[in-house]
C-alpha cells in the first residue's frame, strides 16, 4: 500500500471538516465537487494564473512528475545549486508532503511563493486583517495553506530560513497588452487532466507591468501558528493539529466531527442517481453514526433546507435537525408591512407545509394580480450570460473585468402570443463585447415601453458595471451618453435612482407571492420552473405539444417543434435536463477535442464555455457546437421566465 501523505489539498479539506479526510479520494464515495461547474471555472482561472505566475520567472525549472518520491528527489538535486527557482518543488517529512507553487533558493535562504487566483489590491495584507488584528475569514484558508507549506519546508530543510509570500491577482492594475489571456491555453491531456500550455512568451511590457502582486505573509503565518485549534482530542497547537490530521490520514482512521452548520456544504453527498449506482453518501454515514438515523430520516426536510435561515447553529445545538422540529418561537414570523409575505412568514410557511404534509403550492393571488395589473404590454423577458476572467483578454482592462457575452429575449404580447424575439452572442476570441452587447439590447428593447423582467439582480448589476466601463473608457464611444441613458432607464441603484422602465425582478415576486414545497426551500429558477410544471395542468397541456419552434406556434431562434414536457416516474422532467448534450453528432471519434464539456445546463458551464471559445486553436465544428449549445441554454432561461409568468396567470385566473 502506498504511503498516505497529508498534502496541501487534504489539509485544506481537513480544515473544513476533519472527517472529510476519510472520504476523500475513495471511489466508493460520491463527491459533488468533482462535477461542480462553478468550481471548475474557478479552477481553470487558477490554472491560467499559475501559468502566468511562472512566466514572470523565466529562469524557473518545473518539476513535472506527480510521483512523490521522484518529486522530492528532483527537488533535493536542484537544491544542490546555490541559486535556483523551482516550480512545483516537492517537500517531504514523515507523513507530510507538499508541492510548492514557486520557491526561490538563494544560498541558505528560501522564498516560498504561493499563487492564488483570488483578487487583491494595493493595500495588500492590510486588507487581509480585521480591525482586531485577526485574519479575515475570506483570507484565512489561503494563509492556513501557506502556513502549512512553510511548516513542512522548515521541517524538511531545517538548515534553511524561509520567508512566505502570496501572489494574487491585482485588480488595481490594467492589462498592458491585447491577447494576454490567449497566451495561456487550457487543454485536456490524454489522461483527462487539465493543463495550461503557454503559446507565446511575455512581452517586455507585460513583464514590466505585471497584473499579479506579491505580498509577504510571514506575520500572518505567525498568527496561524499562535492560535489554538479545537479537535475531538482537545485544543491543539498548529503543529500538533497537523500531526494529528496526518496520523489519522496515514492510518486511514476517521475523525468523528460533531454535526455543525458546515455539514450543509458537505460535498460527500450522493444524488438519487449516484445512490442507485452504489455511490455512498459520507454525509449520511456521519449523521447515521451520530444520530442513529435511518434512510427514512434522510427523506424528510432538514433544517438545512430552510430558506434564508441564520439560526442553523442554534437549531442544531437544541437538537432540532428537521423542519418539522421547528415551531413559531424558532422563527418568530411577522409581517414587514410590504406587499406579499415577509421572509420570516415565508420560512414559517415552508415549515407549516412540512408539518401538515401539505404538498400543494401557495400563491398570493390578490398580491400577484396587483403586480400583473401594473405591467405594460408587450412584456420583455431577458437573461444574460456573463464571465469574469482573472487574466484580461484586452489591453486596458482589469483582472476580473465583467464581460457580458450573451443574452436571450422573449416577448409576451397582450393577446397571449409568445415569441423568442432576439438574442445576442459574441464569442470571437479577444473581442471585448460589452458595449456592442448594450447597443444590441438597446435596439431590441427601445421599440416600445413594455415592462422588462429579469430573474435575480444579476442583469441589473452587470448593466451598472457596463455603464461604469463606458464612462471610464479612455477612448469613449460616440454613443456613450445614449447607452448610459438607456442603462439608467431600466436599472435601479438603492438610495440613488430608479429608472422609469426599471426591470421587474421575478425572483422577488417568487419570494413575496409564491411557494411550492417541491422547491425545497430554494428560489432558483431551476427549482421554481420544475415545481410549477409539475403542478400546472395548463403548462403541461400546452408544452406537451410540439408548438415551440413551430411556424404556427411559438417562434424560436434555436428550436424546432420542441416538446418541453417529458415524464419520468410520474413526474415532469426538469426542462434543463432535456437540453441537448454537446457533440452528439461529433463527426470523427478519433479527432481529439479541446473541450471536455458535455452539456451546458447552468451558468457556471456557460462561463466555462465562453472561456473555452477564446481559444483560437479550437476547430470550427467544435466552436459551432458550443455556440449552438450556449444559444439553446440561454433561450431556455428566458422561456423559463415566460413559463413561470404563464403558470402564475393560470393560477390567478382559475
Amino acid at each position: 500500500m502506498d504511503k498516505r501523505y497529508l498534502t496541501k489539498s487534504r489539509f485544506k479539506l481537513a480544515m473544513e471538516c476533519p472527517t472529510k479526510l476519510y472520504y476523500t479520494g475513495k471511489p466508493g464515495y460520491a463527491n459533488q465537487n468533482q462535477s461542480n461547474s462553478f468550481l471548475e471555472s474557478l479552477a481553470e482561472g487558477g490554472y491560467q494564473v499559475g501559468a502566468l505566475a511562472k512566466a514572470y520567472f523565466p529562469e524557473g525549472v518545473e518539476i513535472e512528475t506527480l510521483d512523490t518520491d521522484q518529486s522530492y528527489g528532483q527537488t533535493e538535486k536542484l537544491f544542490e545549486q546555490e541559486q535556483v527557482t523551482i516550480f512545483e518543488a516537492g517537500f517531504r517529512v514523515r507523513n507530510l508532503f507538499v508541492r510548492a507553487d514557486i520557491v526561490r533558493k538563494q544560498g541558505s535562504h528560501l522564498e516560498l511563493i504561493e499563487v492564488k487566483s483570488k483578487s487583491s489590491d494595493r493595500n495588500g495584507i492590510r486588507n487581509m486583517l480585521n480591525k482586531n488584528g485577526s485574519i479575515k475569514a475570506e483570507w484565512k484558508p489561503y494563509i492556513l495553506d501557506i502556513a502549512f507549506q512553510k511548516l513542512v519546508i522548515l521541517h524538511s530543510y531545517p538548515e534553511l530560513t524561509v520567508n512566505a509570500s502570496i501572489m494574487t491577482v491585482d485588480q488595481s492594475t490594467v492589462c498592458p497588452t491585447d491577447g494576454l489571456n490567449q497566451k495561456f491555453k487550457i487543454v485536456t491531456n490524454p489522461a483527462g487532466a487539465k493543463q495550461v500550455i503557454q503559446t507565446a512568451s511575455l512581452t517586455e511590457e507585460e513583464i514590466k507591468n505585471p497584473i499579479l502582486r506579491i505580498d509577504p505573509v510571514d506575520d500572518l503565518c505567525e498568527i496561524i501558528y499562535s492560535d489554538a485549534y479545537s479537535t475531538p482530542s482537545g485544543n491543539l497547537s498548529f503543529t500538533e493539529l497537523v500531526n494529528y490530521l496526518a496520523s489519522h490520514y496515514a492510518e486511514d482512521e476517521k475523525i468523528i466531527t460533531p454535526i455543525s452548520p458546515a455539514c450543509t456544504k458537505c460535498e460527500f453527498k450522493s444524488t438519487a442517481e449516484e445512490a442507485s449506482q452504489g455511490l455512498v453518501s459520507g454525509f449520511e454515514i456521519c449523521w447515521t453514526q451520530q444520530l442513529g438515523w435511518s434512510n427514512d430520516d434522510f427523506r424528510e426536510p432538514m433544517v438545512f433546507d430552510l430558506w434564508n435561515s441564520r439560526r442553523i447553529s442554534r437549531y442544531l445545538a437544541e437538537g432540532k435537525f428537521k423542519l418539522k422540529d421547528l415551531g413559531p418561537n424558532d422563527l418568530d414570523p411577522k409581517s414587514d408591512s410590504k406587499p406579499g409575505i415577509s421572509s420570516s412568514e415565508r420560512q414559517w410557511l415552508q415549515v407549516e407545509k412540512v408539518k401538515n404534509q401539505d404538498a400543494g403550492c401557495w400563491i398570493d393571488k390578490a398580491g400577484l394580480t396587483r403586480e400583473f395589473d401594473s405591467w405594460t404590454f408587450p412584456l420583455h423577458f431577458i437573461d444574460f450570460e456573463t464571465s469574469m476572467t482573472a487574466i484580461p483578454f484586452n489591453r486596458g482592462k482589469r483582472p476580473y473585468e465583467p464581460i457580458a457575452f450573451q443574452y436571450s429575449h422573449h416577448i409576451v404580447h397582450e393577446d397571449g402570443s409568445i415569441e423568442h424575439a432576439s438574442e445576442y452572442l459574441n464569442t470571437k476570441p479577444g473581442v471585448f463585447p460589452n458595449f456592442d452587447f448594450v447597443r444590441s439590447l438597446k435596439r431590441d428593447l427601445e421599440g416600445d415601453s413594455g415592462t422588462i423582467f429579469r430573474y435575480a439582480p444579476h442583469e441589473n448589476t452587470y448593466l451598472q458595471l457596463i455603464r461604469k466601463q463606458l464612462l471610464d473608457d479612455p477612448d469613449p464611444a460616440k454613443d456613450t451618453t445614449e447607452l448610459c441613458r438607456f442603462i439608467d432607464s431600466m436599472t435601479s441603484k438603492r438610495g440613488d435612482y430608479t429608472g422609469d422602465r426599471n426591470m421587474i425582478d421575478m425572483l422577488e415576486l417568487v419570494k413575496r407571492y409564491y411557494y411550492d414545497p417541491a422547491m425545497n426551500g430554494s428560489n432558483s429558477i431551476k427549482k421554481v420552473l420544475p415545481a410549477l410544471l409539475n403542478s400546472s395542468k395548463v403548462l403541461q397541456d400546452k408544452y406537451s405539444k410540439p408548438i415551440y419552434g413551430r411556424s404556427d406556434g411559438i417562434y424560436s431562434h434555436n428550436y424546432k417543434d420542441k416538446v418541453w414536457i417529458e415524464r419520468c416516474d410520474g413526474q415532469v422532467k426538469d426542462p434543463y435536463k432535456l437540453l441537448r448534450r454537446l457533440f452528439e453528432d461529433w463527426p470523427d471519434d478519433n479527432v481529439e477535442r479541446i473541450s471536455s464539456l458535455e452539456a451546458i445546463q447552468e451558468g457556471g458551464a456557460a462561463a466555462i464555455a465562453y472561456a473555452r471559445l477564446q481559444s483560437e486553436e479550437m476547430g470550427d465544428y467544435e466552436r459551432h457546437e458550443i455556440e449552438r449549445s450556449l444559444l439553446e441554454y440561454c433561450e431556455l432561461d428566458t422561456l423559463a421566465m415566460v413559463m413561470i409568468y404563464e403558470g402564475w396567470k393560470a393560477l390567478i385566473d382559475a
